[in-house]
Order: structure tokens, then sequence, then C-alpha cells
């Protein structure tokens, strides 16, 4: 009778210990996960459903999020577009303080229609750099710039039609590539406003490989205004939708996602929404009109609300600031009094002035990595 007495106590005991995870070395391993990962594994222990809740846990995640290395950012600097008394300048920027500038010249005459009556913002970056290359719009006219070797690239209009009675918009929602194909492509939507001519809207894709556009038979929600960024990180474009919502779009596959805003008070008309990637994370920053604070959260994954994390929320500021971009990282950029452009290093908490003016409308921030291959012949 003793003996199976024996053999039961020493199954639960082994039972016991070896299911047992300290919640010190689970948070060392867990802390390492994207976010997408540590949602799924919410359902595993009652304590890791409440991870986000824990100031330790969460003090680790975030600073893995804005420290760790990122391939992106390999030999890479901060490149700022701005525009100043009616001329487009493009400056990198490098150096700890940014003490490296080096302005750019870039080619206006490269498009088809000069441009003496551009006056406010007169050309725009669409989305990222891509391996050294820039997508530059104005207008109706798009071209593919390198500026390492000069090459330009002028791409061909699309299915759009222009007619007197009729206004035509087009808004590019991105440039990336595909690595299925090993293809450049832009997306974007094209609408009309008219009274008596009734024209559809659309969307079309352009790809360089054939140098040439395809409408898509897509119904999506087009880009928002107070969207000041358009992105593309790893195969996918994104732009802040109309109704205050995340629009995902794969270039390789063609499915798009939709995730809603985190916060159940939507943001109202006067606030400032700014789109960008921050260490391999899709992440918003938020702010309102003349405040002095911002927020900073980043998606864990797409079409689900839940999985938006806030990760920063800045507060008293020395002014009002305006959000412009994320630079390499965890470098936040904006506008502060006088139009100057400041940096907010997050790993950090300094402010380091850039030397240069920078508004909210008509600047942007991008990361660039020098290429010296022609624009056809790179691949990711």
């Amino acid at each position: 009778m003793d003996a199976p007495t024996t053999n039961n106590n020493k199954k639960k005991k082994v039972s016991s210990n070896s299911s047992h995870i300290p919640d010190d070395i689970s948070f060392m391993i867990l802390y390492k996960l994207p976010v997408k990962s540590l949602k799924r594994f919410s359902c595993v222990r009652k304590s890791w459903s409440l991870l986000f809740e824990n100031h330790d846990f969460f003090k680790m995640f975030r600073n893995n999020v804005i420290s760790k290395s990122h391939p992106q950012y390999d030999d890479a600097c901060q490149m700022l577009t701005q525009n100043e008394e009616h001329k487009w300048n493009i400056y990198l920027l490098s150096g700890d303080k940014f003490e490296n500038k080096v302005k750019l010249d870039f080619p206006t005459s490269s498009f088809p229609r000069p441009t003496p009556e551009y006056s406010f913002r007169p050309f725009s970056v669409l989305g990222s750099a891509i391996n050294g290359i820039l997508c530059i719009f104005h207008k109706n006219d798009t071209l593919l710039w390198n500026p390492a070797t000069e090459e330009i690239k002028v791409i061909p209009p699309g299915f759009a039609e222009f007619k007197h009675d009729v206004y035509t918009f087009i808004n590019r929602c991105g440039f990336g590539y595909d690595h299925v194909t090993h293809d450049y492509k832009i997306i974007q939507h094209v609408g009309y406003i008219g009274i008596k001519t009734k024209l559809n809207s659309f969307w079309e894709i352009y790809s360089l490989k054939s140098n040439s556009w395809r409408k898509i038979d897509f119904e999506m929600p087009t880009m928002s205004w107070l969207s000041n960024n358009v992105v593309y990180f790893d195969g996918v474009c994104h732009w802040w939708g109309l109704s205050n919502k995340l629009m995902s779009f794969n270039l390789c596959n063609e499915m798009c996602f939709i995730t809603p805003l985190f916060l159940e008070d939507l943001p109202n008309d006067f606030d400032v929404v700014n789109l960008n990637v921050l260490n391999g994370c899709v992440a918003i920053i938020t702010s309102r009109m003349d405040s002095t604070s911002f927020q900073i959260s980043i998606l864990g994954e797409f079409g689900v609300k839940e999985s938006w994390i806030k990760l920063f929320d800045v507060e008293r500021m020395s002014c009002n600031i305006y959000p412009i971009g994320i630079g390499k990282k965890g470098n936040i950029f904006f506008q502060s009094k006088d139009d100057e452009l400041t940096c907010l290093d997050l790993t950090t908490g300094l402010v380091k002035d850039t030397g240069l003016k920078g508004n909210k409308f008509t600047c942007q921030v991008v990361i660039y990595n020098r290429n010296l291959r022609p624009i056809g012949e790179i691949n990711n």
C-alpha cells in the first residue's frame, strides 16, 4: 500500500515543477517579442494577459522597441525636405547632433511641366525612400529619383481623365517594393468632382517593370487630409484613411487591411495625425493643435483594433509642438516656436536643435540609404 502512494507523490512533484516558469524569467523572454505575438500569448497565463499593465515589463518592452537594431537603419541617415521661401530644399542629416548637413539639388526641370506657379508645397515625397529611391510628385506629375546617381525616371500618366467641367484629383497612397515579382509599384486613387459630367472614381497601380498602369477593382477608403505621411514597410503601403482608419495595402498579394483607431474618442478636425515607422513597427503620432504634448502608439496586427499599444505619452514640452516625422531609432522631429525644427531623442529624453526651419504642412522626414545602382536594377 505504501509504494503506490510514494509514486503518486513523485509524479505530482515533477508535474508541478515542470509547469512553473517564474515571472522574471518569462518577462526576459517575452519583452523581446513583437506585439502581435504578445497579444496571442496573453491567453496562456493570467499574468501574461496583464503584461502591458505591469510597469517593469512595459518599460523593458518600450526600451527594446526604440533601441533594437533594425536593418532599415544600417548606413542610413535622415532626409529632411522643406518648402522655404517658395523653394523646395532637401537635406541629409547625420551625426549625433545633426552637425552633418548636406544639401541636395533636385532637378525641378525634370517634371513634364515647369513649375513657376508652384508656391505651396511644390513637391512631395511619397511614403519612404526605398533602396535609395524617392517617389516625388506634384499635382498630376510623378517621377522616381535616385539622388546618389542623379537618375530620373518619369512615370507615365495613368487612366485619369481631365475635362474642363470636372475637377480631377489624384490621391497617391503608396510607393513600395513587391519582393515576389521584384518590382516597384505605386498605388493611387483617382476621383472626380463635377456638376454636369459624372465620372466614376477608381484605384490604379503602376508597375516599374512593365512601365504601365492598370486599374484594380477595390473599394477602400482613400487618404485623409489629416494624414501628414504615407509610409511603406516590408511589402505593405500604409496611409491614414478617411473616418480615422489605418489602411494597409499589400503590394505582393494586393490584399487590403483596415484597422480602426484605438481610441473610442476619435480625434476631431483640429488634431494632428502623423503616420510613420518606428524601428520596424507601424506607428502613429497624435496631438492636439496648440498643444505641448503628444502620444506615440504602435500597431501589433493589421485589422485588429485592440493591438494598438500606446508607447509614449510625452507631456509638458517647453512650447507648442507639431510632430513632423520619425527619424532613426526614436528621433521625433517636430516644429516648435518660430518654425524651428527640433528633435526629441526618445532613448535619452533630450531635445536637440537641428539648426533648420520646419513647417508641419511643408516638411517631411524620411530614412534614406545611399544606393549607386540604376533604378531598374535595384532589388530588395
